[in-house]
């Protein structure tokens, strides 16, 4: 996903993108553990996701507080 995709979602919209993502990388996790992970590079983008939300999550409470 990708940044301007991330701020067309609503607040709600972002926690449940971020939430999922969470799920993902944590099945990722695990199946990277049992050497069944097809592509290694998966979770690191997956990761990157995550941090895109939380970019525009941090973005949206200062414009609010400010």
């Amino acid at each position: 996903m990708r940044a301007h995709e991330i701020r067309e979602l609503s607040n709600d919209q972002l926690y449940e993108e971020l939430e999922k993502a969470g799920r993902e990388l944590m099945n990722l996790r695990f199946r990277a553990a049992t050497n069944q992970l097809p592509d290694s590079n998966e979770p690191n983008t997956v990761k990157k996701t995550i941090a895109r939300l939380r970019t525009v999550i941090k973005e949206r409470q200062i414009q609010e507080a400010g």
